[in-house]
């Protein structure tokens, strides 16, 4: 099992607070800035602060509809060169919007064939939808959730699914063996607290129900990556990120199997907590 944690900063600082907390690897989000695009640029950060790149973010979000081009399958499709360039197994990718029409009707076939290409996984998140007042949009296409299309491999976020108003760990349950990453984070449900952002607590400050997901997967050979995508919008100082990272990292830890060994894994531009099998 792996755990990671995933935090919007700088990247070099993100590689050096990874490595001062003690996570043991990178997940990186491509961005606007150009070194999260340059395989050279990253593997030169990976190596110099010892934090390998387990995963690539494709540039999903609408703040990046930019960046890797226009056309959503040429962003997931050197989103997995990036990986296979820096070595990292996994990429990351959301479903397409709903304005993406065409796209979504040829979603999974494109995820598997570039998959296949490529030699990584691309495990495809869960979304959720956006709500306004009473009003309800449908924001991602064909479905916020991927478990239910023909996908080899998909990622849990708990933030996403508590806002969605779903639970994390019925979506484990649901999907199995295709569950193979985990983007560690908390959150509420909207009849709790009505909000209309996905929150990324850390895990704990909501109330999905995180510790059983993580103690089912160290039991049943989960070897995929655990990122702790946490929120430190709050934190005014780097000492007080770290706290509320560190913390991160040991509600992991202390949730997977004794018998577990920790092992080099990821994190996102952002952090990491710790792989293990």
């Amino acid at each position: 099992m792996s755990t990671s944690c995933a935090h919007s900063y700088p990247l070099e600082e993100t590689f050096r607070l990874s490595a001062d907390i003690g996570f043991d690897g990178i997940e990186v989000m491509v961005m606007h800035d150009p070194r999260t695009r340059s395989a050279d640029a990253l593997s030169t950060l990976a190596a110099e602060y010892s934090q390998p790149i387990l995963s690539i973010h494709a540039p999903v979000l609408l703040a990046t509809s930019f960046v890797f081009g226009l056309s959503a399958k040429s962003k997931l499709e050197k989103s997995a060169q990036l990986a296979r360039s820096v070595g990292a197994p996994t990429v990351v990718v959301h479903p397409p919007f709903r304005w993406q029409g065409g796209y979504s009707k040829v979603f999974a076939e494109i995820v598997g064939e570039i998959a296949d290409t490529y030699d990584v996984t691309i495990a495809v998140e869960n979304m959720f939808g956006w709500n306004a007042g009473r009003a309800h949009l449908d924001a991602y296409a064909p479905t916020w959730n991927p478990g239910a299309l023909p996908i080899d491999a998909l990622t849990l976020d708990f933030s996403h699914a508590a806002l969605n108003g779903s639970s994390g760990l019925d979506l484990a349950q649901d999907w199995g063996e295709r569950l193979q990453h985990v983007h560690l984070c908390d959150g509420t449900l909207p009849d709790e607290n009505p909000h209309l952002f996905d929150e990324h607590l850390a895990p704990g400050d909501g109330s999905q129900p995180i510790a059983g997901v993580l103690e089912q997967l160290s039991q049943t050979g989960f070897d995929g990556a655990v990122i702790a995508e946490v929120s430190t919008a709050k934190d005014r100082t780097r000492e007080s990120k770290m706290q509320r990272l560190g913390r991160t990292l040991e509600f992991a830890r202390s949730h997977q199997a004794p018998a577990v060994t920790p092992l080099p894994v990821a994190a996102r531009e952002q952090l990491v907590l710790a792989k293990a099998s």
